[in-house]
């Protein structure tokens, strides 16, 4: 048994979800079934645990403190050429603001509740009882990561866990992106668009976005390209009248993000559909 498996199996024991790390701290590629996420991935990827596949994939989703799974032949030519261990810190029920470098490690001391720590190789890890969304460069230096996301294990650390602030979680609030921006109201077109709305009742568009997320949530692969071409296909049939609110971008991100997309992801696809259209 590696060194590496012994540390996964004694914090799966105390209810740790655990996944090894292969050299340059990033988990280990999706198998052949899985890979391009062609499995469709987990249904839901909120929760930590493999899909149907029994292997390490999907990366945090692997995460699991389950000793059958870990001690499986499936898992072993991964725990043999592991570099290291991680965990979701989301499926722990709590959040790391990953402090990369001293400016970051001041700006925490100055501004964030003193908790648990765990040093690093080029920084801390402060640990906060409570689950977020996790955000990567919140500010220079310093990511959160929590649900969708894992950590490297480094140790237990110092102090005592303190409950998750506001102060961490005011971190994740920002301000929408223009691809997000842009569509305000029913009555504000798109830019360089103009003239009433074609559409004659606003149900047209209704059944418009019920079915683009019916066929963003029914995605069994390539969940990417069925993203980005249901984006572009709403837009370019309600994009040019400005029906659009933020509340219908709002609802076809959301969808988009319980098949394990990112909000980056999401908003990349929105804007490069914007940029296809000419909008």
């Amino acid at each position: 048994m590696s060194e590496h498996l012994r540390a996964a199996l004694r914090l799966a024991s105390d209810g740790l979800p655990v996944l090894p790390l292969r050299r340059g701290k990033v988990p280990f590629g999706n198998c052949r079934t899985c890979a391009r996420n062609m499995c469709g991935g987990r249904p839901n990827m909120k929760t930590p645990g493999p899909c149907t596949c029994p292997r390490p994939c999907h990366a945090w989703a692997a995460a699991t403190a389950d000793p059958h799974t870990l001690n499986s032949p499936q898992w072993a030519t991964a725990w043999r050429t592991a570099a290291a261990v991680a965990y979701h810190p989301g499926g722990a029920g709590v959040t790391v603001v990953d402090l990369d470098n001293a400016e970051a490690i001041a700006w925490a001391h100055a501004t964030l509740p003193a908790t648990r720590t765990v040093a690093t190789t080029r920084g801390e890890h402060w640990i906060y009882q409570g689950a977020m969304q996790s955000v990567n460069a919140v500010r220079p230096g310093v990511d959160i990561k929590s649900l969708m996301s894992y950590a490297r294990w480094l140790g237990s650390g110092t102090g005592t866990t303190a409950a998750l602030p506001a102060v961490v979680r005011a971190l994740a609030v920002r301000e929408p992106s223009p691809a997000r921006r842009a569509p305000q109201t029913a009555t504000v077109p798109f830019t360089g668009q103009s003239g009433a709305c074609p559409h004659r009742t606003p149900a047209y568009l209704d059944r418009g976005l019920a079915m683009a997320v019916q066929r963003i949530t029914e995605a069994s692969s390539a969940v990417h390209a069925t993203v980005y071409r249901t984006f572009l296909a709403v837009l370019s049939t309600h994009g040019r009248c400005g029906c659009l609110t933020d509340t219908h971008v709002t609802r076809l991100f959301t969808a988009a993000q319980a098949k394990g997309e990112t909000v980056r992801h999401c908003t990349d696809a929105w804007t490069n559909a914007r940029t296809a259209l000419g909008l």
